[in-house]
Parts: C-alpha cells; sequence; structure tokens
C-alpha cells in the first residue's frame, strides 16, 4: 500500500487508534445490511485551483468540517460513483470493471465544473482502502452475496455565496460491507409509473451521477410507496410518453420473440451494469436494442404477452425482476417475472458468478485488488 500514489505522491497513512473489535465486525459481517455500517478508514484528498490535487490520506472514518457557506450545500457541486469488491473463494479480492466507474466519473465531473480524478488516482485509492479494511470485505455463498460496496464521491467545499465552479474540492473515498440491496433478497418489484414527475431533461444532467438527479425521484418514491409500489419510473420530460429509467436502476425489457430492448442514452445514466448486460445477452443469442421505448409498448406488450419480462440493472441492486407496472388508472402484470428459467435469472446468474468469481472472466472485466 505504500507503494500507491495519488496525483503523483505518496499516500498520507493515518490509522485508526480505534479500530472496531473483532467481535463488532464479524456481527456486522453477518448481517450487514446496505449501506448502515462503514468501514474503519477513508481517504481523502483536496484539490484547489492554485495547487490541483493531493495528496490523499487515509485516515480513520469520521465526520467532515463543513462551512456553513460551502458551495455544496448551496448550489449542489457534487458527484459520485458506486462500486463492489468481492471476496472470492480463495480469499483474494476483486472489483468489477473500476475503470468504467473513473471514466463514468470524469464524464459527471464534466458535466458539473469538477475536477477529473484520473483513473490512475481512482484505482490507487480504492486499492489503498482495501488494503487497509480487507477484512471488512465480507465472505459470501451463493444466494447471500455479500459484498464490499466502494463510494467514491467529490464536492464542493469553498465557504462562497456565488453561483460559479467552486475553488476548492474534496475527494473522498469511504466504503462498507453490503448484503442484498432489497431486504427480501431477489423478488420481483413493483414500480409506480410516474405521471407528474420527471427525472432528467436534454441537457440537463441525467446522465451524470450527481446527488440532484436522486433527490428529484425521492417525493415520486414516496408517491410509489404510498401505491404500494417498490421504485418509481420516470418518463421523458418533452412528450412524457419514452420510458427513462428508475430512481436508480435502468430498465430492460424481453420479448417473446428473442430480443432485448433498453432505452437509449441521452438522458439516463449509462450504468456499468447496463452495458455489461448488452455484451452477456448477445452471448445467451438475444438480439440487442437500444432505442426509444414508448410507455405503452411496456403496458401493452406484456398485457398482450409480447413484452415476456422486465427487469431493472444497477450495481446496487444487480439485476432485479420486475413484476408490475402500476400507473393512475390500471397496472400489468409481468407472468414470468423471476423465474429461474427466465432471461433475467439466466443473465443474473451469469453476471453473478462473474463478479464472483465461479465462472471464467472471458471479458477481463475483474482486477484485482487484494
Amino acid at each position: 500500500m505504500s507503494a500507491l500514489t495519488f496525483a503523483g505522491k505518496p499516500f498520507q497513512i493515518t490509522p485508526n487508534p480505534h479500530p472496531a473489535t473483532a467481535e463488532r465486525r464479524a456481527a456486522i459481517l453477518a448481517d450487514p445490511g446496505f449501506g448502515k455500517n462503514f468501514s474503519d478508514h477513508m481517504i481523502q484528498s483536496t484539490w484547489t485551483t492554485e495547487g490541483g490535487g493531493g495528496p490523499a490520506e487515509l485516515k480513520p472514518y469520521g465526520p467532515l468540517t463543513l462551512d456553513p457557506a460551502a458551495a455544496v450545500l448551496h448550489y449542489a457541486q457534487e458527484i459520485f460513483e458506486g462500486l463492489k469488491a468481492y471476496r472470492h473463494a480463495d480469499g483474494s479480492i476483486w472489483s468489477f470493471r473500476p475503470e468504467a466507474n473513473a471514466a463514468r466519473l470524469q464524464r459527471s465531473a464534466r458535466r458539473l465544473a469538477l475536477p477529473e480524478l484520473a483513473t490512475e488516482d481512482f484505482m490507487a485509492a480504492i486499492e489503498a482502502l482495501v488494503a487497509a479494511d480487507c477484512a471488512w470485505v465480507p465472505e459470501s455463498a451463493p444466494g447471500q452475496e455479500r459484498s464490499y460496496y466502494l463510494r467514491p464521491f467529490m464536492y464542493a467545499s469553498e465557504p462562497f455565496l456565488g453561483v460559479r465552479p467552486a475553488a476548492t474540492i474534496e475527494f473522498l473515498l469511504i466504503g462498507c460491507p453490503v448484503g442484498s440491496y432489497f431486504s427480501g433478497g431477489v423478488r420481483p418489484v413493483s414500480i409506480w409509473l410516474s405521471s407528474a414527475d420527471t427525472r432528467a431533461a436534454r441537457g440537463g444532467t441525467g446522465e451524470a451521477k450527481c446527488g440532484g438527479n436522486y433527490a428529484a425521484s425521492l417525493a415520486p418514491m414516496l408517491e410509489a410507496g404510498e401505491h404500494g409500489c417498490d421504485q418509481v419510473c420516470f418518463l421523458d420530460a418533452a412528450e412524457n410518453r419514452w420510458v427513462e429509467e428508475l430512481g436508480g436502476m435502468n430498465l430492460y425489457f424481453v420479448t417473446r420473440d428473442g430480443r432485448l430492448i433498453t432505452p437509449e442514452l441521452g438522458t439516463i445514466l449509462e450504468g456499468v451494469t447496463r452495458s455489461s448486460i448488452l455484451v452477456l445477452a448477445k452471448e445467451l443469442g438475444l438480439e440487442v436494442e437500444e432505442r426509444k421505448v414508448d410507455i405503452a409498448e411496456w403496458r401493452e406488450g406484456v398485457a398482450g404477452g409480447e413484452v415476456t419480462e422486465v427487469f431493472a440493472c444497477g450495481t446496487a441492486a444487480v439485476i432485479t425482476p420486475v413484476g408490475k407496472l402500476v400507473w393512475d388508472g390500471g397496472e400489468v402484470v409481468s407472468r414470468n417475472a423471476g423465474a429461474e428459467d427466465s432471461v433475467t435469472m439466466r443473465l443474473r446468474r451469469t453476471l453473478v458468478d462473474i463478479q464472483y468469481g465461479r465462472a471464467t472472466d472471458t471479458h477481463g472485466w475483474m482486477r484485482r485488488l487484494a
């Protein structure tokens, strides 16, 4: 770990003097939940317009000191990423396509007028944190899907009240052991169709992974819950007709004649899981289409049997079958949702087996961290 550098400078190492006890860590790893318990360390680096980036410090996980006038609190200049580290059967620890996450963080940075973190620095930070907190990476058995979730993020910390890109930026990386994203495990979820709210518009920040996009989904998520649904689906802002994505996941549709359809990019986030599925689906013999998807195609396709499966995907939940679409005045149920022989579950098993080292990685997607 000492050989790693960040922005051309050696890491500054400050070990946590009060790490979690082995007993407490074991209790957390036995039932980690999702995003609730964090490991002993974090990484932080400050970037300024005058001095550039670095060095980075690996330090005890803990609260941040933030000026009340920090730009992020007033103008939401921030971005983040999400990826996982997986412990394989031999004890080694791997990540899945981390360079793709680094590239997406760079694209998000450009859109939010933030500094672009070099891929080698992104990787060095991940390797340093995993090396320090490797005991927090849980073992996993089929059906458990436990992993170590990594959250790199960047925000404007300069104290000022004026609308311009901040001159001081913080980069941080934290990690936490996680289990299944949905508490009930893999099961068909129900989706509420938002008719009044939209997530993003062309030319906006829909393709960037920034907190504002997720904040915009929260009120519709409450509405979804009021209708007994797990997630919310957004339509386009111009015509209120074209399917975009869920509050935090991309969507896919499987047709009776062997096609796999997903909404095209432009206003939605280019998910790493999404792009991986495009590759794996072709290997399963499916014809892949990236195009506009009319909401009527979803509703009528499922009702008439032309659309045989619908699923959502993302780093946190991997691949999740969609069982029901509900809207104001009706609903439609996918009859094959979550079936073991479904395309959804075949793709899910293929992807998860690669991530956990149970299948050969023929694409070079996995990168060893420890």
